[in-house]
């Protein structure tokens, strides 16, 4: 659910998920996409899927970064059988 809020409201997914410089620096991206749209009579339209894809990227990456963290917490307290 994350990721269709991400593709159609991306500075909003990432304030979601606590990424709070990414969400501006997506902010800017848009702006700037849009601006830039405007200006050549919307020939850069596509360029909106930028922002979206990099919604999309930093919030897969930050949620394998802690499944990541908790998957080492959980080997390091003893909690995880390793088989052999």
């Amino acid at each position: 659910m994350i990721y269709v809020l991400a593709f159609f409201l991306p500075p909003l997914a990432l304030l979601i998920e606590g990424k709070i410089f990414s969400a501006i620096f997506n902010l800017i991206l848009i702006v700037l996409v849009i601006v830039l749209s405007l200006l050549t009579l919307f020939t850069f339209a596509f360029l909106l899927l930028i922002p979206s894809l990099h919604a999309i990227i930093v919030i897969a990456q930050a949620r394998r970064r802690r499944e990541h963290e908790e998957l080492v917490e959980a080997a390091r307290s003893g909690r995880m059988r390793i088989d052999r």
